[in-house]
């Protein structure tokens, strides 16, 4: 699908799409739990069904009513009903929640996938398996594990990716012994481990996390409750900068006092609006990379501190933006940990522009392109975190048209 985006401005109010986040994190909380649970304000998107897929798989039952999921857990109970392929499609968070859960059982489990999904690295769970004699395996095409997780203690480098660190949560209060993680400094995406401890207790798990160490009780048991899932600030942000791009857009539904990491990017636009190419961290905030260096475009420059994560998306992000920021004829310099924005003053591409089938950089490249006109191809991968996009952003005034290939 081809959007085509003619210059034009927003005005209006828009509510924040749920948390992709927190909806991954309850929903599996849930699908653990003994009993049934209602998680409310969830959008389908592409990984969200992801992770539902691969609750089902588990022996978990989903059913979708509007924006509700019912989810009717059983514990460990499930065991017998797990199939041997898990389906993550394209979904990071899914495959690297899951894959834990797949060895508390004695029987193999296949996760597969597409994109570049299978080819993000897996050596914290490698390291692992190899240390407690469990069969890990990864290929282009799956990664097969086998054996039964053991509790005890886990050091895991704290600055490759939170999402490992999820996965050990959530299956390690189910284990009989107690657990120790120690997470090894720097610790980065810290927000994204306090977001996977409130889900946690939000279902009845105890734990205590004290500097860089966190003890998880063994034995334990998620309890089935009803809950909400809170506006999402990762694609928030890019509603917002319609602001920054000359538009009036208030962006509702979103808890002020929320421990979501994205939400930093309220400074650092204030930051980019003061001029002086600033410097920006976000390491601990790292899906805000293509939006910040579109806006770093847009407002005179900037440089992106802790940005070598960027290079294990959904796209080499970094470079991707880099390529599709000279269509606007705007430079970009992308280091090992940083990256640094030019600033200029933007053109309207000729070519079409690629978003490398990240839907991150598709949005960047939306806003960008309703400054000065433009068209991008395979505009459908918004889908995959926020399949309202669209309609959204054409709600609130941009002109946006959008045709089959």
């Amino acid at each position: 699908m081809r959007a085509v985006i003619e210059k034009s401005t927003a005005h209006g109010q828009v509510k924040a799409p749920p948390s992709k986040s927190a909806s991954h994190r309850l929903l599996i909380a849930a699908g653990l739990a003994n009993g049934r649970s209602e998680v409310k304000n969830i959008a389908l998107s592409e990984d969200i069904k992801a992770t539902i897929d691969a609750l089902s798989a588990f022996g978990v039952k989903c059913s979708v009513n509007g924006d509700t999921v019912t989810v009717e857990g059983g514990g460990l109970e499930n065991i017998g009903s797990i199939t041997k392929t898990v389906n993550c499609r394209e979904s990071g968070s899914t495959l690297r929640f899951f894959i834990p859960l797949g060895l508390l059982f004695e029987t193999p489990v296949e996760f597969t996938g597409y994109g570049r999904l299978l080819k993000r690295p897996m050596t914290v769970y490698e390291d692992i398996c190899s240390e407690q004699g469990l069969e890990f395996s990864q290929s282009d095409e799956k990664i097969l594990v086998k054996g039964r997780l053991k509790s005890g203690t886990y050091n895991v480098r704290g600055d490759i990716s939170s999402q490992f660190i999820t996965g050990l949560l959530f299956a390690l209060p189910m284990l009989q012994g107690d657990s120790v993680i120690n997470i090894i400094p720097p610790v980065e995406s810290r927000p994204y481990i306090d977001m996977t401890l409130k889900a946690l207790s939000d279902f009845g798990i105890e734990y205590k996390f004290e500097g860089n160490v966190i003890n998880i009780p063994g034995g334990q048991r998620y309890c089935a409750r009803e809950i909400t899932v809170e506006g999402d600030y990762s694609n928030a942000a890019f509603l917002e900068a319609l602001k920054m791009t000359g538009g009036d857009v208030e962006v509702t539904g979103l808890d002020p006092d929320s421990i979501q990491g994205d939400k930093a990017y309220i400074g650092f636009f204030k930051d980019l609006r003061s001029g002086g190419r600033p410097e920006l961290d976000i390491s601990q905030c790292p899906d805000l990379g293509p939006v910040l260096m579109g806006m770093a475009a847009l407002w005179g420059g900037a440089v992106l501190n802790g940005t070598k994560r960027l290079r294990i998306k959904e796209s080499d992000r970094g470079q991707a933006m880099k390529k599709e920021l000279l269509k606007f004829g705007i430079e970009a310099e992308i280091y090992d940990n940083h990256i640094v924005v030019k600033g200029g003053v933007l053109k309207k591409p000729e070519e079409t522009l690629n978003p490398h089938n990240d839907h991150r950089i598709a949005m960047t490249l939306a806003l960008l392109a309703s400054v000065t006109g433009g068209e991008i191809e395979n505009a459908q991968c918004v889908n995959k975190s926020y399949p309202a996009f669209w309609e959204d952003i054409k709600k609130l005034g941009i002109k946006v048209g959008l045709y089959d290939d």
